[in-house]
């Protein structure tokens, strides 16, 4: 029960000498995956938005355990989660992902490249809720990947969930925001977040659990008529 603050709390408080563990035990970076990680460090700051190499191991997971087809992602930034997920597709798959930075996605579009999945990606620039909007609005989408502007968390869920297969899974990152969503007054993007987990939490189209790795994910099913 060491670092657990009572009987009830089973998730174990993380250290540098605990999440080197973790990584030892999870799949390593393909050379393209380690060039991406490499490129976007050397952007500086904003590599902090780059998702966790586990993340995106469990991205590729949980594509395949899908057999998700049809991906619709939301931030880009430089492809690392877009580029786990084509890992997982299997042939015919396809991922549409959604920036604003052709400089970013240049980057990615390499990675890609060198990882042999570009032609399973599509990039489409622009504001990511009109490019939702331009979508059929059929049930056709199999895994959704949200991780974008969070003021705007609500808007893309809305957008995409009728456009859910039934079984589909949604994904949404940074909903612990830092840990500044669960404070009791939370303010700006913590607070948008705050609203949208409890957005998500209350929508009964769907089933939702929110995943302590990294920042932070919900992962939500779209309900079937049988349930």
């Amino acid at each position: 029960m060491t670092d657990l603050q009572s009987p009830e709390l089973k998730t174990i408080v993380m250290n540098q000498r605990r999440y080197e563990y973790l990584l030892r035990q999870t799949e390593p970076p393909t050379q393209a995956q380690q060039w991406l990680i490499d490129q976007t460090n050397a952007l500086g700051a904003s590599a902090e938005m780059q998702i966790p190499h586990e993340q995106g191991v469990l991205l590729t997971l949980l594509v395949q355990l899908t057999g998700a087809r049809r991906i619709v992602e939301i931030g880009t930034f430089t492809g690392y989660s877009t580029l786990a997920m084509a890992r997982g597709l299997g042939a015919g798959g396809q991922i549409v992902t959604c920036d604003v930075s052709s400089e970013w996605t240049e980057i990615a579009q390499q990675a890609w490249e060198k990882e042999g999945v570009a032609d399973r990606i599509e990039v489409r620039l622009g504001q990511a809720a009109d490019t939702l909007r331009a979508m059929p609005k059929t049930e056709h989408i199999d895994m959704v990947f949200i991780d974008a502007d969070k003021v705007s968390y609500q808007q893309y869920w809305e957008l995409l969930v009728p456009r859910m297969r039934p079984g589909g899974l949604l994904l949404a990152d940074n909903t612990f925001y830092y840990g500044e969503a669960a404070d009791d007054f939370p303010t700006g993007n913590a607070k948008a977040i705050d609203e949208f987990n409890s957005h998500v939490r209350a929508d009964d189209r769907v089933e939702s659990v929110m995943l302590p790795i990294a920042d932070g994910l919900i992962v939500a099913r779209k309900r079937t008529e049988l349930s």
